[in-house]
């Protein structure tokens, strides 16, 4: 078993997008593609939850696709889904989108540190990113058991667990996020075609947004 793997969530309905965002090109690859290729940098271990019947770009062999078990079930079964995927090979998984394009490793690894209990949430500029966060795979029965309930929010988890939430000073105290990823662009979703307009803009340029 390895200390890390990471799980990348791409079974949403991308209804702001209009277009299925694992598909958006972004450069010379997919979106999906894209996030699959900067995960590497953190583990070898890469789960891609998708929705039941989601068409997917083609992915490296190293990348192991799960589905969610049921429709309409919203975040928390994707997460469900990635956490139970990962916990027989890793105690920890690093959970991120198909549409942050701006992923660092460095930002990754740096919360995988902070997560000393069960999990470890970003709370940047008074936003919880409970999509963006780490978190011990055994969780994958507490999120189960939530979602018979009714539960359909990620951000439910994290509220039934023991869970740091980490500011952006703390995060920014790791020299590296402060040289990788100094606007802690790693929390950026593209969720409407403006957004995306403006990170193919930034991808043009060679820079991170602001």
């Amino acid at each position: 078993m390895i200390e890390l793997g990471c799980v990348i969530l791409c079974g949403g309905k991308s209804v702001r997008m209009g277009a299925s965002k694992a598909w958006l090109t972004f450069g010379d690859e997919t979106l999906l593609q894209r996030i699959v290729g900067l995960v590497r940098e953190v583990t070898p271990l890469i789960i891609v939850v998708a929705a039941v019947g989601q068409l997917l770009p083609v992915l490296p062999k190293d990348a192991v696709v799960v589905r969610d078990t049921s429709q309409g079930r919203g975040p928390l079964e994707g997460l469900a889904v990635g956490l139970a995927a990962t916990a027989p090979h890793a105690r920890l998984a690093f959970v991120t989108t198909a549409d942050a394009p701006f992923f660092s490793a460095s930002f990754a690894l740096r919360l995988a540190t902070l997560c000393h209990d069960d999990a470890a949430l970003p709370n940047v500029g008074g936003r919880v990113h409970p999509l963006t966060a780490a978190y011990r795979t055994s969780l994958w029965t507490r999120a189960r058991s939530l979602i018979e309930t009714g539960e359909r929010r990620a951000l439910a988890l994290a509220e039934q667990s023991l869970t740091r939430y980490v500011f952006a000073d703390e995060l920014l105290a790791d020299p590296r996020v402060a040289a990788d990823d100094p606007a802690l662009s790693s929390l950026v979703n593209l969720n409407t075609p403006a957004d995306y307009k403006a990170a193919l803009s930034k991808l043009t340029l060679g820079v991170r947004p602001l």
